[in-house]
């Protein structure tokens, strides 16, 4: 019985990066978003020209950027909870306030008592007057959906609490929404880098000879190894993974058509070029890989595939090969 080759354009880690159980990912969470509310926070408030940030939200119906600005022991907004950022540029200060009973973490102090003004939108021009804000930059958006988190009943509410002339200060937050979602610290890349070790650990394992036995082992078992993968190093599948197949006796499809009717389950047999789309969760980071994988037909070796120089360093795949049975 003579031998096939899993010829491998994946990076050759081991999967020995460290994951942190779940107290010191909790610390290490809170610790980069205190970094990013003192240090990138005022930056991105300046670049957007708003002095003023209202964030709000009801409890399990959260604003997708209200969800990133919760300390790790609080899994939801409590009730309705409503973050003020301040941002003072002369004075280079900025102020994080909650319109909510509690603190929100180390990093955001309760400024509502409720014993002394229940009403908590009257509390929140209170704030508002004290500060004088020109600009009130609130989470709507016509065209980032990530950007339009404040709900028409917490918009309607804060237009009728609000005096006229503070009304017309509200202005859109898109662009301070938008920031504060895609800009990564430099202490959150220096976790990011280890994030994507893992991932590549994972898609490694998943295109090798324990999992994939050519004739046999098919795409769907591949996807549910990688989430099952996931799931026992205790982190998240951040999207479901797909496994696609190329060959050459069938037509390519259009990604279009393949998203809409998804891929279809298949067999992986030899002279098969394996795609995987993949991504993981690991404390509010995401990672988002493809990867390819060539399974080698019988007699067939290294020396045969001709991959071009450029396409290797152009996508840093380094080739290596493992022995499967036929």
């Amino acid at each position: 019985m003579k031998n096939l080759f899993l010829l491998l354009f994946v990076a050759s880690i081991s999967l020995n990066a460290q994951i942190l159980p779940e107290r010191d990912r909790a610390i290490l969470k809170d610790e980069l978003l205190a970094d990013r509310f003192d240090n990138l926070l005022p930056m991105l408030m300046d670049q957007a020209n708003i002095d003023m940030w209202l964030v709000i939200s009801r409890e399990y119906n959260e604003d997708p950027v209200m969800r990133t600005m919760l300390p790790a022991t609080w899994l939801n907004a409590r009730r309705r909870t409503i973050l003020v950022f301040y941002r003072n540029k002369e004075k280079n200060t900025i102020e994080k306030l909650a319109v909510a009973r509690y603190n929100v973490g180390d990093n955001i102090v309760s400024a509502w008592n409720k014993e002394t003004q229940p009403d908590q939108w009257a509390r929140l021009v209170e704030i508002i007057e004290e500060r004088n804000p020109e600009k009130i930059g609130i989470n709507i958006s016509k065209h980032f959906g990530i950007a339009d988190g404040l709900v028409e009943t917490d918009y309607s509410e804060l237009k009728e609490a609000l005096p006229q002339e503070l009304e017309d200060r509200l202005v859109s937050a898109e662009k301070l929404a938008i920031g504060w979602i895609e800009t990564r610290t430099e202490k959150e890349m220096q976790l990011y880098n280890t994030l994507i070790q893992v991932t590549h650990d994972i898609i490694d394992e998943a295109f090798s000879a324990k999992v994939i036995t050519p004739g046999k082992t098919t795409t769907d078992d591949v996807v549910w190894w990688m989430r099952q993968k996931v799931t026992d190093l205790g982190l998240e599948t951040w999207f479901h993974p797909t496994i696609d197949v190329q060959r050459d006796s069938e037509a390519l499809k259009s990604h279009i058509d393949s998203f809409s009717n998804g891929y279809a389950e298949k067999v992986i047999i030899p002279g098969d070029l394996l795609h995987c789309d993949f991504g993981i969760t690991y404390i509010g980071l995401n990672t988002d890989c493809q990867q390819h994988a060539y399974l080698l037909q019988k007699d067939e070796t290294e020396c045969q595939i001709i991959f071009p120089k450029h396409l290797k360093k152009a996508t840093a795949y380094k080739i290596f090969l493992l022995e499967t049975l036929k």
